[in-house]
Formats: C-alpha cells, structure tokens, sequence
C-alpha cells in the first residue's frame, strides 16, 4: 500500500542504471545533525553509525549497494569503504525529495537509520528495513517489529544503548537470506542455455 508516487519516468531511468541482475539495495547510516540544538544532536548521534559499521553488510554477495545519504561527509565516508564494496552514490544528482523518491521507487529495499528515509520508503510502498535505536522514537513503538503505517517496514532495534552490533547482524542475516532467495528465483525464472 503506497500513498506517495514517484515520476514513472524518473524511476524507471534509475531502474535502467541500476544492476538488474542482483538486488538494489538503499543505504543511509546517519541522520542530520544539528550542532546547534544540543537535545536533537545527542538524538541524532543515538541513532546515527558510520559508513564502516555496514561493512559486513556491503559484503553480501548478490546486492548492490546504493547510498542515500545527503551531507558533507557522505563522499569521504564512501571513499574510505573498499573500492570493492563502495555503494553507488546518486545523490550528488538529487535537486528535491521528488529526484530521492524517484530513486527510492528504482530500488529493491531500503535499509536506513530512524530518518525521513524510512518515512519515504514506506509512504512508496517500499519494503523498508529501519534500524531504529534503543529507547526509540515512538513512531517505532517498543514492542512490534513492524508498522502500522507502512505495510512493508521491518524494524531492527538495537537491544543496549549505543550497541549496534545485535540489530547490524540480524539485518545482515536478514539481507543474505533475501538475497539467496532473490537469486535463486531470478535464476530460476531464466531459460536454461542449450
């Protein structure tokens, strides 16, 4: 169910530039911190990680990575991943929310932080993991791994404060999964050469 609609034509040519043959998977690590609200930074830094923490995930065999992060560090953290590894960055492209929508639509899943991202993705009707931290906004309840509001959203929390590592590895697990299973039916929906 998806109450937002991306330019059909925008989408599809994003569609064109992203890898057909594997998974497309939306990234965004860090919300945008506000220096000069100290209560909504000290949020922001809680639900933010860096680029680096997703490196086991950016490793998952079949996907390819596009990042959807906006800001002034988002290229120096990219570049600093193995070249291997580094995520597709479109966003140097994007003039408003409806160029990030059209992207958002070209894509398989987003995985995100607790930022308008998520709001987005599943208003698009996008599946939509979010990583959401501990003591979390209240938009992501405390007691249910989905949502409400968005059909297709998965919530991953963090189980201690400031400790990413549980939710990182059962989002991983969760992409391999995805992943073999999205493999194994393209595959199967292949003819076989003769």
């Amino acid at each position: 169910m998806s109450y937002l609609h991306a330019r059909a034509a925008e989408a599809a040519r994003w569609r064109g530039i992203f890898a057909p043959d594997r998974l497309n998977v939306g990234l965004v690590w860090a919300g945008n911190p506000r220096a000069d609200q100290a209560a909504s930074n000290a949020i922001d830094q809680r639900r933010s990680l860096d680029a680096a923490a997703f490196l086991p995930l950016l490793h998952t065999p079949g996907v390819r990575f596009v990042s959807l992060q906006l800001g002034e560090t988002t290229r120096p953290r990219i570049e600093a991943l193995p070249a291997s590894v580094r995520p597709l960055d479109p966003m140097g492209e994007v003039r408003d929310f409806a160029d990030t929508a059209a992207i958002v639509a070209a894509l398989d899943l987003v995985i995100t932080v607790d930022t308008s991202m998520a709001h987005l993705a599943g208003a698009l009707g996008k599946p939509v993991w979010v990583l959401s931290r501990y003591a979390a906004c209240w938009r992501w309840f405390e007691d249910r791994d989905d949502s409400p509001w968005y059909p297709r959203t998965r919530v991953f929390r963090q189980t201690r404060r400031d400790a990413w590592d549980d939710a990182l590895a059962n989002v991983e697990a969760a992409l391999r999964a995805l992943a073999a299973s999205t493999s194994t039916s393209t595959s199967a929906s292949k003819p076989a050469k003769r």
